[in-house]
């Protein structure tokens, strides 16, 4: 497995206490249950060992504001917002999927109640764009610069893409079968557009030109469409042990990921054959979930997969070459692209 890149405990280290400060500013009702999920505080409140998880999302807003010059504290802000509104995602996505467990605990619905979970989502994500907006210590006017007001209304833009394509995702569940382009297409809103903000948010609040701005973001979108092909991948064959979830967990929940949506576009035995598998009435049997995968990867899925996975990281890379960034930073930004696409958790 690849080395954890140097530059997720620098972000975490920089962006943690303004995320603390940000979720200590919840009522008493729902700071508990949001300082819960972010492996703070056992749901009891007592400390917790359990830690926050990759923090890829702060880690591509800092280098953002390095690649363009600027100190990586300029993107603290952008950091904490983006991955407020990821994780009021996650919260919401466990309820949806009916998921018990996310890294290696209980889900905040599993342990609060659905209720206590969906407005503790809600408040993760209204809370990001007090972040955003909240005037910087020792300016003057009690306005937010205009370069926290454009990162805002990127971050909504960015926040309805993800939305989108979360609904496509769950429409996908009514379909009987779904083709490699429309899944992309979902997986490009679903996840590139978070990761585009992500990786762009330091530059734009670091006010540098458009044309920066624009490559940092193209490579974050690649890159999304990178860690979602990795991630669909160790959906159905990642060790539970170090995903933190079953095995086999997209095929039990019949999601169209894009192995599946592979080989159902491919037609022919191998489509018929899993279709009919994700057509057997009531619960997938473990035999059912290990006929499925070994379907999937006779058929090309899993190297058909891990194939995008890599032209996406070609792409990410491709994006932020020539464009005048620095040297140092683009380093990080690779090894770190290059981490995404070799990730087994």
């Amino acid at each position: 497995m690849a080395a954890v890149p140097a530059v997720l405990v620098r972000a975490r280290e920089l962006v943690e206490p303004a995320l603390v400060a940000a979720v200590d500013r919840l009522c008493d009702e729902l700071r508990l249950p949001a300082r819960y999920h972010f492996g703070w505080v056992e749901a009891d409140g007592s400390p917790s060992t359990a830690g926050p998880g990759k923090g890829l999302r702060p880690a591509l807003a800092v280098l953002s504001a390095e690649a363009v010059g600027a100190d990586g504290a300029v993107a603290v802000p952008g950091a904490a917002a983006v991955e407020l509104v990821h994780n009021f995602s996650l919260v919401h996505d466990d309820i949806v999927d009916g998921d018990v467990e996310r890294r290696h605990r209980p889900t905040v619905w599993a342990v609060f109640g659905v209720d206590d979970a969906v407005i503790s989502g809600d408040a993760l994500h209204n809370l990001a764009f007090q972040v955003l907006l909240d005037t910087p210590t020792g300016q003057s006017g009690g306005e937010p610069s205009p370069e926290r007001v454009r990162a805002t209304i990127r971050l909504v833009t960015a926040t309805t893409a993800m939305i989108a394509g979360q609904s496509a995702d769950m429409a996908f569940d009514d379909l009987p079968e779904v083709d490699l382009a429309a899944c992309l297409a979902m997986e490009a809103d679903k996840t590139g557009a978070l990761l585009g903000y992500s990786a762009s948010v330091g530059a734009v609040l670091a006010g540098a030109p458009a044309d920066q701005v624009d490559a940092l973001e193209v490579y974050g979108q690649e890159l999304g469409l990178a860690f979602q092909a990795v991630d669909d991948v160790l959906g159905i064959w990642g060790d539970p042990s170090v995903t933190g979830k079953a095995a086999g967990n997209d095929l039990r929940e019949r999601k169209k990921s894009m192995p599946v949506a592979s080989v159902l576009s491919g037609g022919g035995t191998a489509a018929a054959e899993l279709r009919a598998v994700y057509d057997v009435a009531g619960d997938l049997s473990d035999d059912d979930v290990e006929r499925a995968s070994a379907v999937i990867e006779a058929a090309g899925g899993r190297d058909d997969t891990i194939a995008e996975a890599s032209r996406r990281l070609d792409a990410a890379l491709a994006a932020i070459d020539g464009v005048g960034l620095e040297v140092g930073a683009v380093d990080e930004l690779t090894g770190l692209a290059r981490f995404v696409a070799e990730r087994e958790f």
